[in-house]
């Protein structure tokens, strides 16, 4: 406000007014504080402190209305605002930041949902904040964080969402939303609500359990693959599939099928548990000889390798032409040849989709590596 202080208002104030008089002069002076001189600011926080225990509660309304965003105001103030009731605290645990992690990680695990929500607001929202709001295991106020770009949340603590929030709308939709999602946690959620779909596929009457999982196993490999972007990323990836051993043969198969060779080499590598360079040099190995050895130290059934070998000799001679459905000529050659390496081994199949045949490499005997 344009009117300074004066002291009028001080002999107003301890002349006892009405709620209505005190009300006005907290909002007068706490919205003046920040101009005020030296010894004009020491007064009003003394008055500060006072009105923050007056026992009408739009005194303090008023109080935490007009500090809300002051940097300047003194700790114990903010602290005794952002403690009371709701109408009062709420604006003081979103906008102050005079509080400190300490001040609100207390208040988070002390108070009630209202206060956790305001908090979960905040412009910035540290980690070690992140974490006690969602030890709160309350929906509202995950979902208000996780929908903060704001908010640093770690990726433990993101998996931590995932797993107890995989089936709330609420949370699921701010969670895929948010401007940066590692990896490793967009593939546990395609996991968790590939899990919740299959449930319930399952419980359809014209659907077997093994075609439920079969489509979802599907839909979840098809997105994975396209979750990584960078090399970086990709490793990032492998290494999270392998650890929770969602690094199978049909997801590598798939990948080179789809010209994803970053991914392809760095799942070999981490099968056979060698260095990156060291596999891409055995994969490439012109005579042949090098792959054969990384594929049978990766462990893959052996039914896998003659699809393997000729997705990777098919993806010397093809390269993504940029086109509509680029990807999709790219895999149709790779299919091709593969049918035609498979053929020559005496090994028929009857259908040319790529589903189709990552769904019957399985039931290959191992003898089809033989050649």
């Amino acid at each position: 406000m344009e009117e300074k202080l004066r002291e009028e208002d001080v002999a107003r104030l301890l002349a006892n007014p009405s709620a209505d008089i005190r009300a006005e002069i907290a909002d007068k002076i706490a919205g003046q504080h920040q101009g005020l001189s030296q010894t004009q600011r020491k007064l009003a926080e003394d008055i500060f402190r006072l009105m923050a225990k007056d026992a009408e509660v739009r005194v303090r309304e008023a109080l935490a209305r007009q500090l809300k965003e002051n940097p300047t105001v003194p700790h114990d103030i903010a602290a005794s605002l952002a403690r009371d009731v709701e109408s009062v605290s709420l604006p003081m645990l979103q906008f102050s930041e005079v509080l400190t992690d300490e001040d609100l990680i207390e208040i988070v695990k002390s108070q009630g949902a209202e206060k956790q929500v305001a908090v979960a607001k905040r412009a910035h929202v540290s980690a070690g904040l992140a974490d006690a709001l969602v030890d709160t295991h309350n929906e509202s106020v995950v979902a208000t964080l996780v929908g903060n770009d704001g908010a640093e949340i770690a990726e433990a603590t993101l998996q931590r969402v995932v797993d107890e929030f995989a089936q709330s709308d609420a949370v699921g939709g701010p969670l895929v939303s948010r401007r940066t999602l590692p990896v490793t946690v967009a593939e546990r959620l395609m996991t968790r609500v590939s899990e919740n779909l299959r449930q319930a596929l399952m419980a359809r009457p014209d659907m077997s359990p093994e075609t439920a999982t079969n489509l979802m196993l599907q839909a979840r490999e098809l997105a994975v693959l396209g979750l990584a972007d960078a090399d970086t990323d990709v490793l990032k990836l492998v290494d999270h599939l392998y650890r929770n051993a969602r690094l199978t043969p049909s997801i590598i198969l798939r990948a080179v099928c789809m010209g994803d060779m970053t991914f392809f080499e760095a799942a070999m590598a981490k099968l056979a548990r060698i260095k990156l360079e060291n596999a891409r040099t055995l994969i490439h190995d012109a005579g042949k000889r090098g792959f054969e050895a990384l594929f049978d130290k990766a462990g893959l059934p052996k039914a896998f390798y003659a699809a393997m070998r000729a997705a990777i000799d098919v993806s010397y001679e093809m390269e993504y032409d940029g086109g509509p459905n680029d990807r999709e000529r790219f895999s149709r050659r790779m299919i091709e040849r593969i049918l035609t390496q498979y053929g020559d081994l005496g090994v028929d199949f009857e259908n040319d989709d790529l589903e189709y045949l990552l769904a019957k490499m399985n039931q290959l005997p191992a003898t089809t590596l033989s050649e």
